[in-house]
């Protein structure tokens, strides 16, 4: 999945004929996407713009919770940690595609591999990251009304395996990451060079599409199916409880629609589209210059619309519980009070001394999951 939303995009017919061996006479003429390229040049550097704003503001904040005050407690907090890093190392390849986009790769191939690789390894990581919330969030739920305690699934996903579920994570998101470092480069068209993956003419057709129905297998649809039956349990679970809690209950079922729709609504088009034009590269569906225009163009907007999930993560999974709240706010008072501490002290060093002391005393709480229904 190369960020190079111009892999198919600048010159279709060009590298059709190149890959596939048709000739000339198959088209009247190339296809021409000068109109593609000005609208990318346009319109994905102001949206990875804002994407990477947001994003590193609302990843950076999550990670400095953990890191300055509230520590990795639980599974979820090790899961949305790892989310974090994994979608501030998606962001930070936003930059390079932004220029990528407006005026050329101008970096080399070097630079191409890695940025791609880099790319595709977080933004798989993240989708199969929010599988494992979904699923730790369920079991959680199972472990507090006494179900299933000697399961298999209950042993496993505990605090002390946490390491190997991030690992296995880790790990499948770079073997679908590395066909892209293998195969990025820089290739010269007509008015500038471009990054994007280039494959050889023995996996032009059966290849690729492989890859592509591998990577909508393994970063939507199984995060989706996942996220699917473990919020559908805990939903029968939150209707079965007594009508005191009724308020509760629909906050908490309100949350699990919200991330579940986000999710559908950010990931499917773009997933819809690449299997379509994993079809294409096989059946060669598309025959039509305007048709592969509107593919490349709906293919920009669609992933733009995928990326922002990098910007919701920290919304739908941290800023929500309520316990990541209290100790963000607790992260707050304390930046507060060493300013405070510093301008009174040379004022009154008693007073900053008892002050310092009054808060420690304040700030034990329970460490509860950050994340929670």
């Amino acid at each position: 999945m190369s960020m190079a939303v111009t892999e198919d995009a600048d010159y279709y017919y060009y590298h059709e004929n190149e890959t596939f061996n048709y000739s000339y006479d198959d088209y009247p003429a190339l296809c021409e996407k000068g109109d593609v390229r000005s609208f990318a040049a346009f319109f994905l550097p102001i949206m990875y713009s804002l994407c990477l704003v947001t994003g590193l503001a609302g990843n950076f904040l999550v990670l400095a919770v953990y890191v300055y005050h509230k520590r990795l407690k639980t599974m979820a907090d090790a899961f949305l940690s790892h989310l974090a890093v994994a979608d501030l190392l998606l962001l930070l390849t936003l930059p390079f595609w932004a220029a990528d986009a407006a005026r050329g790769w101008e970096l080399g191939d070097a630079v191409c591999k890695i940025v791609s690789a880099c790319y595709t390894v977080n933004f798989c990581c993240c989708m199969l990251l929010l599988a494992c919330i979904s699923l730790d969030r369920y079991l959680a739920l199972a472990r507090e009304q006494g179900k299933d305690q000697r399961g298999c699934l209950q042993r496993l996903f505990i605090r002390r395996h946490c390491w190997k579920w991030c690992s296995v994570v880790w790990v499948t998101a770079f073997l679908l990451g590395l066909p892209d470092l293998i195969v990025s480069e820089v290739t010269l068209t007509s008015d500038r060079s471009v990054c994007l993956a280039v494959y050889p003419t023995s996996m032009a057709r059966g290849g690729k599409a492989v890859l592509e129905v591998v990577e909508v297998l393994l970063g939507f649809l199984l995060p989706l199916l996942v996220m699917v039956i473990c919020y559908c349990s805990v939903g029968r679970a939150l209707r079965s409880l007594p009508v005191e809690s009724r308020g509760k209950k629909w906050r908490a079922l309100r949350v699990l629609l919200i991330v579940v729709g986000v999710f559908v609504v950010t990931q499917l088009p773009y997933n819809v589209l690449k299997v379509y034009r994993a079809m294409d590269a096989v059946y060669v569906l598309v025959t039509h210059c305007r048709t592969s225009k509107a593919l490349d163009q709906a293919a920009q907007v669609t992933e733009s619309l995928a990326l922002t999930h990098c910007c919701l993560n920290p919304i739908l999974y941290a800023f929500m519980g309520s316990s990541f709240k209290q100790h963000m706010m607790k992260v707050a008072k304390r930046f507060g009070e060493r300013r405070r501490k510093k301008s009174r002290r040379r004022e009154a060093p008693a007073m900053e001394e008892g002050t310092e002391m009054s808060f420690h005393s304040r700030s034990a709480s329970q460490e509860t999951n950050t994340f929670s229904i």
